[in-house]
């Protein structure tokens, strides 16, 4: 099992800059990749960003270039570093783990965090 806590959301003026933090306790030596996702209200869950564990990311097209996510193996944490931001990333964002199980693939979640950009 791996259990994941997200902490650094808050309210920000639109161009301001946030950074969100996830730390992972469990087995974390059967995480494959982490990520970020987002919900805003009336929408659906979607991928923000994503690290594998050799490193290589992904991100939504709408954060390319804004928002960059990292990953410290030695503390078994994952950051996202978001900048310019707009009110549209207003959402409640979570982090995610890919993770096995045996030969089974599964997903941990975080409680999720508030993130709300005013005009």
């Amino acid at each position: 099992q791996v259990q994941l806590v997200e902490s650094g959301g808050g309210l920000v003026q639109a161009g301001g800059s946030l950074r969100l933090s996830c730390a992972a306790s469990g087995s974390t030596f059967s995480i494959a990749a982490m990520g970020w996702y987002r919900q805003a209200p009336g929408k659906q869950r979607e991928l923000v960003a994503g690290i594998s564990n050799g490193g290589s990311t992904n991100y939504a097209d709408s954060v390319k270039g804004r928002f960059t996510v990292s990953r410290d193996n030695a503390k078994n944490t994952v950051y996202l570093q978001m900048n310019s931001l707009k009110p549209e990333d207003t959402a409640v964002y979570y982090c995610n783990a890919h993770y096995y199980s045996g030969v089974d693939r599964l997903d941990a979640w975080g409680q999720g965090t508030l993130v709300t950009i005013s005009s």
